[in-house]
């Protein structure tokens, strides 16, 4: 008999499986699964439909043995093996950015990068600004003309306290009947979020590292839970760096939807947005259209040894 089931805990080397029946069981890979051509240090990840059989290795585990097609993943290049990638989660019906401004810092080009990777497969992505209990005026201001940038982009934006449950109420209603996934650096409130969505949870957090200004790791792996308000929230750890993987150069703009937008006024078909003369995206650059701190972004990942494989654009 054949059981059904999805990935809730990853460690690489076992996994979690909640089955359709809601049981959850222990389980291990057999030999090595390699999915869609990618080199991936994770061939299974979090967020996975998966199937087993009835075997057990000898400590008990369940085998899987197939791994259902994704419909989207959220991927990095691995910090460790440059010419891996790391699939952080799978099958997600939504993605929140937690930024905080400091303590940590999260820097643009950090959320640029994650919404390029989400762009690129549709995946539906929010900016949530934490701690806005902590910021002084002069920091709340700044925070504004994020939010204007990025919601003039069509990126939907909310300032929130975590520790405030009136403030993450919209959040416990989005996710009903959602598979959705939270990220961000260690630190910014991730786990003290998610237990606000559901205090039943009581997910570990830790405080914020004096020294570097940065935070503590509290989630090790990527780990799925089911909140009792409806849907499931994937946790994944904390994000320092941010390596974009198996994006055609090509058709990079097409991950930048103000670019996007425009790009068919460029002269040339096979514009790049660089050097070539009567851009349009350039143009819009110099008519403060699109902000410097995009296209910067833009340029570094033009400008990087992404990887040899490619991945087409999705929007044709």
């Amino acid at each position: 008999m054949i059981n059904r089931g999805k990935v809730i805990k990853s460690t690489g080397k076992w996994y979690k499986v909640e089955l359709d029946d809601g049981s959850i069981v222990d389980c291990r890979i057999r030999g090595k699964i390699r999915l869609q051509g990618l080199k991936t240090t994770n061939p299974i990840s979090v967020g996975d439909v998966v199937k087993l059989n009835n075997d057990k290795d000898d400590e008990g585990n369940r085998i899987i043995n197939t791994v259902e097609n994704r419909k989207n993943y959220i991927i990095r290049k691995s910090t460790n093996l440059s010419k891996q990638s790391q699939i952080l989660a799978a099958n997600i019906d939504a993605a929140y950015l937690i930024v905080t401004i400091h303590s940590p810092i999260t820097h643009l080009v950090f959320i640029d990068r994650f919404l390029v990777s989400a762009e690129s497969f549709r995946i539906p992505t929010k900016i949530i600004f934490n701690k806005i209990d902590l910021y002084a005026k002069e920091e709340i201001k700044y925070i504004n003309n994020l939010i204007k940038i990025y919601e003039r982009i069509g990126y939907p934006c909310h300032k929130i306290s975590a520790l405030n449950k009136k403030d993450v109420n919209f959040l416990k209603e989005e996710i009903k009947g959602k598979q959705v996934m939270i990220s961000g650096h260690s630190g910014v409130g991730k786990s003290t979020l998610i237990n606000a969505i559901d205090e039943n949870l009581n997910i570990t957090t830790n405080e914020i590292s004096i020294t570097h200004k940065q935070g503590k790791h509290t989630t090790t792996f990527a780990e799925m839970h089911k909140v009792k308000s409806g849907g499931y929230i994937i946790d994944t750890p904390g994000i320092r760096a941010f390596g974009v993987f198996n994006l055609d150069k090509e058709v990079m703009s097409h991950y930048f939807p103000e670019m996007r937008a425009i790009m068919n006024n460029c002269q040339f078909n096979n514009c790049q947005h660089l050097k070539e003369p009567n851009c349009a995206v350039k143009d819009a650059l110099k008519n403060n259209i699109i902000e410097e701190s995009r296209y910067s972004t833009y340029v570094q990942l033009m400008e990087e040894d992404i990887n040899n494989v490619h991945r087409k654009n999705i929007f044709e």
